[in-house]
């Protein structure tokens, strides 16, 4: 017992020193010729392992903004200043999955316990973003007594729209997505602004409300013990948490399944991410329901899901499919020893690396076979989904209808793409924020640039839909087109949902007049 001790000592000083010298590199000048360097580090990482680098940019025209960014850098930069030169960079390559990791403060356990006791700043509120614009929807716990609507016009005397002409650059998307932006920069605002200022304990925050200018003096505040209580009670896993994945940090539910009328003739599924936790589950259980209640119509809800799990998404098509089906096309790699590269021991402590060190020679020989020269002289990788999968027995046979926006990324885009080219559902809403033909992520190779220290995850694997790819270079384009404003989501309106829904009384009237 001693011994174990000692050992846990050790690790808790070794990771408190990690954090400590970790962040010190974060703010340390770090010389240009060493930062040219991490440029050219990163391009040629890129060209090793990236399997469609130049699918929106030419080579020539990256190779120019790569040369060029290196013109710039003649003075010392922290990681940071660093990051928001070179992001931009990354970001014109137009592939949604590859940024940099943004180089934030790291805390030691004793401060992350010191804020989980602490109310957030700014994300108590819920935001809307409209151009160069950011606005309140959203004030639950009534802070400052601020108004959803309100537009946030500076913080700290600096105006959001300055922030936000430094930010947008920042954001990586799919091709020329024009949807994707404004969805994901409402979630990633103050993640960069966090990076650039630091976690603030106050802020002064100018609005405007009703034509009223306004100043809002926001203080970090402690959580009471009733809050306190309440966060225990919500981290408590029961059935119906892990089945419906429950996210305790925003209170809400990853999965949802109700039917929307009296005779469960309408179904209504709700998919925050493809999480995969509990998802078989929670499909069979669904899907029966549906067969049991004989329902004619299924609403599938994949807005403001970025994404997630392949075979989840394979699972739900088979729920879906009339037929045989394959999800995927065979996945492209740069090589058949990419695989190798994805960081088997990334991120171990020592324990673990003596466990993995054990099963390394099944995780190299299983990278190995997985990998394959087709007939095309391309590298391919085997996955499950790019397999013909048949229906499963309870698999839905009425009438589908998709509702998809600018926040529906990566796994959404794909599943909506699949079901768009099989004619099997009707799309309703707005383009999606993934590409209609596919996306380059699977698995990663985590690069740490030499001298700065950032982190670049490489995604490894092309990853598209068994489609005939329609070469728009855009986002899953809608059956039916309906943009939601942002005085629909103050007045609580779903417009999409809504039509839909008078849609199918229409469809049942129409069906009862010809009966």
């Amino acid at each position: 017992m001693k011994y174990i001790l000692i050992i846990i000592f050790v690790l808790n000083v070794a990771s408190c020193t990690s954090v400590e010298k970790y962040n010190k590199q974060r703010t340390a000048l770090v010389l240009p010729e060493k930062l040219r360097e991490d440029v050219d580090f990163t391009y040629k990482k890129l060209k090793e392992m990236h399997p469609k680098l130049y699918w929106y940019i030419s080579k020539n025209e990256l190779d120019f903004k790569f040369d060029s960014l290196k013109t710039t850098i003649n003075k010392p930069l922290t990681p940071i200043e660093f990051y928001f030169k070179l992001q931009p960079v990354i970001a014109k390559i137009r592939e949604g999955h590859l940024s940099l990791g943004i180089p934030m403060k790291r805390f030691s356990k004793k401060e992350i316990k010191a804020l989980k006791n602490k109310k957030g700043l700014f994300g108590r509120f819920e935001y809307y973003v409209e151009n160069d614009r950011l606005y309140i929807t959203e004030n639950k716990d009534s802070v400052e007594h601020t108004k959803p609507g309100t537009e946030i016009l500076s913080i700290n005397n600096v105006p959001i729209s300055d922030y936000m002409k430094k930010y947008r650059p920042l954001i990586s998307s799919d091709g020329y997505n024009t949807t994707f932006h404004n969805y994901y920069m409402k979630d990633v605002f103050f993640n960069f602004y966090v990076a650039e200022k630091g976690i603030l304990d106050s802020a002064k925050v100018e609005t405007l409300f009703n034509n009223e200018r306004k100043i809002v003096n926001l203080k970090r505040e402690s959580k009471n013990k009733e809050e306190l209580e309440k966060e225990k009670i919500e981290k408590k896993r029961t059935e119906e948490k892990k089945v419906n994945d429950y996210v305790a940090f925003t209170s809400s539910y990853n999965r949802n399944f109700k039917f929307l009328d009296k005779d469960s003739t309408i179904a209504y599924m709700k998919i925050q991410s493809f999480s995969k936790n509990f998802s078989d589950r929670f499909y069979k259980e669904s899907f029966e329901k549906l067969k049991n209640a004989a329902s004619s119509y299924l609403i599938l809800d994949v807005r403001n899901n970025y994404g997630g799990s392949l075979s989840e998404i394979k699972n739900l098509y088979s729920y879906l499919a009339p037929e045989p089906f394959i999800l995927i096309k065979p996945s492209q790699l740069t090589s058949t020893t990419t695989p190798l590269k994805t960081n088997y021991f990334r991120q171990s402590n020592p324990f673990q690396f003596i466990i993995k060190t054990l099963l390394y020679p099944g995780y190299f020989f299983s990278q190995i076979f997985s990998s394959y020269k087709g007939k095309d002289g391309i590298a391919y990788y085997k996955m499950k989904e790019s397999k013909s999968t048949k229906p499963k027995k309870d698999a839905f046979t009425g009438k589908v209808y998709v509702l998809i926006n600018g926040g529906s990324f990566s796994a959404s885009s794909i599943i909506s793409s699949k079901l768009k080219h099989d004619k099997r559902v009707t799309l309703v809403g707005e383009e999606t924020g993934g590409a209609n033909d596919g996306t380059v992520a699977g698995f990663y190779s985590y690069q740490k640039l030499p001298n700065s220290k950032i982190e670049l995850p490489i995604g490894l694997l092309l990853v598209q839909p068994n489609i005939d790819f329609t070469k728009t270079q855009k986002g899953v384009v809608p059956d039916v087109e309906i943009t939601q404003s942002m005085q629909d989501i103050l007045d609580k309106k779903d417009i999409q949902l809504d039509w839909v829904k008078a849609k199918i009384e229409k469809e049942r009237e129409n069906k009862k007049i010809a009966d």
